[in-house]
């Protein structure tokens, strides 16, 4: 069964979600997305921000320009005069940052050595172009200052008319030039970045963090699914329950239609395989019944093959049974009420022998399996313990370190040695014929054992005699 298959897998939930996960796909898809919205956003305000502050840079020098030309004047000497018209602080400090320079210009082009400069500007020389471009009458570009300082310049050219007393050769036309540093304009955009870097930070952890909460809260249905199947396997409950959101009732609904059918389906077969045993059994019972009627060596040959039909059939039906059983869902058998009861009736068939039983096992413990298997296991073993036994039979089970708990059944007899220990069990072998029995109990033990993946073992018991340990698989 397909269905049966996958509840033999230990179901469990990561308490953090693995990479082969559906939670650990969705939440790092999002983040992955997150991270990439966050950057893509992040440089489109870093560049707005620097934008806005470039063209409020840009507008207060071309506001200070304005206010230059408005200052400017023209003198008898041929050149221009701020005196008194253009104060303003920032260009009096020495190397502030902010200067302005007026370059008349002759027929030749710019007399830089008749250059007025702010006395900003101190010592230098002036500033020297690097780059310009004319915009609107405007000439716009770059500069180096005093102290290598990168400047940003606007400047204008000025046509004056020619005054009374005026030098012929006087120039007439000057270029205007405010320029600023643009390490304030780099200093506040590297500010601007610092916080928004920290803020997006900050806000993409939240972010993350949110995408987590709520990939686990949206999962736990699925969660709640895998919990039910895990309580099916662990015999605690036989379907799922609780409700389920739309989108996983479905799921919920077909998974409970497959467990029903194949209960179904194992309950059709069991009940065949009994059948089956029924119709077998008649025809043996007759025929040796026939036989013992009519003694000779024919009868004895009918009789002897008839018991071995019978050993047979019940061998093969006892597999059926239980590989029947393994596709059930939900098998869950408390080991202790088991072994209490056969202790109980072994104890009253081999009275007469004053034989007794002493059972050592925790209540808690369960074998993952139906109890009629786990009654024909243990039955076998403690009936062939107290048919060898001088006077004492110990049973003793407990939990292994893995998901398998360990049954032991030791008697006082003799024993037996080695080579009788490999050959006793195989095909129904018999190592006495004296003692009563079919000579197949051990090999039905460890052919139902191996369907169940467990193992059965002979060994030395503690009482002196023979130890059969029958490893199972355990619940919890």
């Amino acid at each position: 069964m397909v269905i049966a298959s996958i509840f033999r897998t230990r179901l469990k939930l990561p308490i953090t979600p693995r990479f082969d996960s559906l939670a650990a796909r969705l939440i790092a898809a999002a983040a992955i997305w997150t991270l990439l919205a966050l950057l893509v956003g992040g440089y489109a305000l870093s560049g707005l921000f620097r934008s806005a502050v470039e063209a409020d840079f840009d507008s207060r020098l071309r506001s200070d320009l304005d206010e230059m030309i408005a200052a400017a004047e023209p003198t008898a000497q041929g050149g221009l005069s701020l005196q008194g018209r253009f104060n303003d602080p920032r260009f009096e400090r020495v190397y502030s940052g902010w200067y302005w320079q007026i370059t008349p210009e002759g027929p030749k082009g710019p007399l830089t050595d008749l250059a007025q400069i702010s006395r900003s500007l101190w010592d230098h020389p002036g500033i020297r172009v690097a780059d310009s471009i004319v915009s609107n009458g405007l000439v716009w570009g770059h500069g180096l200052g005093p102290d290598g300082q990168r400047l940003r310049f606007v400047a204008r050219r000025i046509e004056f008319p020619a005054q009374a007393g005026t030098p012929k050769n006087a120039p007439r036309a000057f270029s205007l030039l405010i320029a600023g540093d643009v390490t304030q304009v780099e200093n506040e955009v590297a500010k601007f970045n610092g916080i928004l870097f920290w803020s997006l930070a900050i806000f993409a952890v939240g972010l993350i963090a949110a995408i987590f909460v709520q990939v686990r809260i949206g999962l736990q249905p699925l969660y709640r699914v895998s919990r039910a199947l895990a309580r099916i396997r662990d015999g605690q409950a036989r379907r799922l329950e609780g409700r389920f959101p739309a989108e996983i009732a479905p799921l919920a609904s077909e998974l409970n239609s497959l467990i029903e059918h194949s209960a179904e389906v194992v309950g059709r077969a069991r009940t065949h395989v009994s059948n089956l045993a029924h119709f077998l059994k008649t025809p043996l019972s007759v025929l040796a019944n026939e036989a013992s009627a009519h003694p000779g060596s024919l009868a004895d040959a009918v009789l002897k093959q008839v018991a071995v039909m019978r050993r047979q059939v019940d061998h093969y039906l006892s597999r059926a049974r239980a590989a029947g059983a393994l596709d059930v869902l939900g098998n869950r058998t408390n080991v202790r009420p088991v072994i209490d009861d056969l202790a109980r009736v072994l104890t009253r068939i081999h009275a007469g022998r004053g034989v007794t039983i002493d059972v050592d096992c925790p209540y808690e413990l369960a074998f993952r399996g139906e109890r009629q298997d786990l009654e024909e296991m243990a039955g076998n073993l403690i009936d062939n313990a107290c048919k060898w036994a001088r006077a004492r039979v110990l049973v003793k089970a407990r939990k292994n370190s893995g998901a398998s708990l360990e049954l032991r059944v030791g008697d006082d007899g003799e024993g037996i040695d080695l080579e009788e220990r490999a050959r006793v069990g195989e095909r129904g072998e018999r190592l006495d014929e004296t003692v009563p029995g079919t000579g197949l109990g051990l090999a039905i033990v460890r052919d139902i054992a191996k369907l169940y993946g467990g193992s059965l073992a002979l060994g030395d018991s503690p009482l002196g005699g023979l130890e059969a340990r029958l490893e199972l698989p355990a619940i919890g």
